[in-house]
């Protein structure tokens, strides 16, 4: 089976592994988590577009 996007979501994960709050589970909260992930995606895409 050939899934083509696996790699970006791989990648996506690595991305996350540069932040230091999300390469741990520190929050106690699932919404804090959810917050950090979309900062993190957010600030991934600000570095693309520059």
């Amino acid at each position: 089976m050939y899934f083509p996007n696996v790699g970006a979501f791989v990648r996506t994960f690595g991305w996350f592994n540069w932040c230091r709050r999300l390469s741990k589970d520190y929050e106690i909260l699932p919404q804090t988590s959810e917050a950090f992930i979309y900062v993190a995606m957010i600030r991934l895409m600000l570095k693309q577009l520059a």
